[in-house]
Order: structure tokens, then sequence, then C-alpha cells
């Protein structure tokens, strides 16, 4: 029996120490912090990596670094126009001071939402259901201050608050409902009567153009007609000063017989015409001196006697 019992008393002695040697070394990863407790008093924040603790007379507590969130469900509150609405939202933080944020506050979890629902109900009952229906933006800022400016002193920084949803009253709703249909029938008839405006606009200045362009057309012909008159004027004055210089060039190889020829011929045709006017030519006088010269030859060989 007494070999059984020093193995036993020896397992449990092994156990024992590894016990305390587990609970003495810890291995914290770099996104987290050991805040050190000996005999309850405060030593720091320890880490990261390796840390060794004295069995049973140091109290390691661990605290994440890592931005978190969490989310706080729909909250009633009311606003200065004494409209009730329900509002949710989203808060981001993280913890910058593991001592504080061990030693200050038990949870700091429980802590900020109590303080973010508090702080929301005071912000809404300050402003028109209007107004938080419009600025949400400037609600979440608000609010990120006001709880910035809390939680600072248990060593946490409030990164950001988003506001999922803000629901308001039901008959708020039905109204908005038929506003955002009147909108948008509002936005319907203007843009028709855009789009006419529009239309009438292209037509007027279709028309415009097509009127400058027949103008122009009319303007553009006018001018053609104009040059081809003067063209074809230009062409027939050039053939009289042609026909005129061809006929001044033929009179010039024209003799008096032949003009004395074309004279009684002339005076021919006059008298086969019937008419009882004659037109007889000054020229005419001169054209008979010949013959009337010959007739008095004849005259007066007769008389002289044989």
């Amino acid at each position: 029996m007494e070999p059984q019992a020093s193995l036993a008393v020896g397992a449990a002695v092994v156990i024992f120490a590894l016990i305390v040697i587990g609970s003495a070394i810890r291995i914290v990863p770099e996104y987290q912090r050991l805040v050190v407790l000996r005999l309850g008093r405060a030593l720091g924040s320890k880490g990261p990596g390796l840390i060794i603790l004295i069995p049973i007379v140091d109290r390691g507590i661990k605290v994440d670094l890592r931005e978190i969130y969490f989310d706080v469900e729909p909250q009633a509150a009311i606003t200065s126009d004494n409209a009730s609405i329900s509002v949710d939202f989203f808060i981001y933080m993280k913890v910058v001071d593991p001592m504080a944020s061990v030693i200050q506050v038990e949870n700091f979890f429980g802590a900020s939402r109590g303080i973010a629902i508090t702080t929301l109900r005071a912000v809404v009952g300050e402003m028109m259901l209007d107004e938080v229906l419009a600025k949400r933006e400037e609600i979440n800022e608000t609010l990120r201050v006001k709880l910035d400016e809390v939680t600072n002193r248990w060593g946490i920084k409030v990164t950001a608050v988003e506001i999922r949803e803000i629901i308001p009253p039901r008959d708020v709703q039905d109204a908005m409902t038929r506003q955002m249909s009147a909108e948008r029938e509002r936005r319907a008839v203007v843009l028709e009567a855009e789009g006419k405006r529009e239309a009438q606009v292209t037509i007027a200045e279709g028309e415009r153009q097509a009127t400058i362009l027949r103008a122009e057309g009319e303007r553009q012909a006018a001018i053609l007609d104009a040059e081809g008159g003067r063209q074809a004027q230009m062409l027939q004055a050039e053939g009289y000063a042609e026909a005129l210089n061809r006929i001044f060039a033929a009179a010039k190889g024209v003799d008096s017989k032949t003009m004395s020829l074309q004279y009684l011929e002339a005076l021919r045709d006059l008298g086969s015409k019937e008419s009882t006017k004659f037109v007889i030519p000054m020229e005419f006088t001169r054209l008979m001196q010949p013959f009337l010269g010959h007739a008095e030859r004849s005259m007066e060989d007769r008389e002289q006697p044989g």
C-alpha cells in the first residue's frame, strides 16, 4: 500500500504544480492587454507577449483593445412637438486605457448602453420631428460627442454613433406617404411641362432655322438669276457688237455701183406694192444723173441735121 500511496501523492503534486505553472504563465496577444492585480492592488497593464504572474498572489484581467460595437434596441423618445418616435442605433467604441476600463467601471458595455439611451432621449427631446427626420447626421455627431465626454473617464473612446432607423407615429407615416405622393405628382407635372416647353422651343428653333435657310436659298437664287441675266445681257451685247463689226467690215468693201443697184432694187420693191404714196430718197437724184445725161446727149444728136 505504501508504494501506491507514494505514487498517488506524487501525481497529485505534479498536477498541482502544473496548475500553478499554468496560472502563472500567460500569453497575451497583440490586440489585448493584461491588467495585473497583486493582492487586490493594481500593478498596471502588461503585454503583449509572455507574462509571468505569481500564483495565488497575482490576478490577471484581460482587456480587448479592438474596436467593438453593440446595437441599442429601438428606444421610444418624444420630440419637442410631442411626437412619439422609435429610434435604434449602433455604438462603436474602443478601449484606450485598460486600467481605467477595469478599475473605473464594472461593466462598460452596460454603462455605455444606459448613457446612450438617456442621451438619445435628451437630444431628441430638444428637436422638432421634422428636424429629427432630416438631421440624422447631426444627431449622430451630437450623441457621439456627449457619449465620449462620459465614457472618457472609463478609458473608453466612442468612435461613432450611427442611427439605423427612425420610426415616426403611424399618422405621421401616412401623412409622409401622402406628401411623397403629392411631391411625385408635382415633379411629374413639372417634368411634363418642362418637356413640353423644351419641345416648343425646339420646334420654334427649327422653324426659325428653316425660315433662315429658305430666305438664304431665295437670296442665293435671286443672286444667281441676276447673275444669269447679267451674263445673258453681256452675251447679247457682245453678239450685237460682233454683228455690227461684221456689218461695218462688209460695208467697207461695198462700192458705189453696188449701192446704186441696191437702191434700185429697193425702189422696185416699193413700186410693186399697192400704195398711193411714193418714198423717193434724196440719193435718187444722184443716181439718176447718169441716165439724164445720157438722155440729153441723145436728144442733141437727133436735133442736129444730117
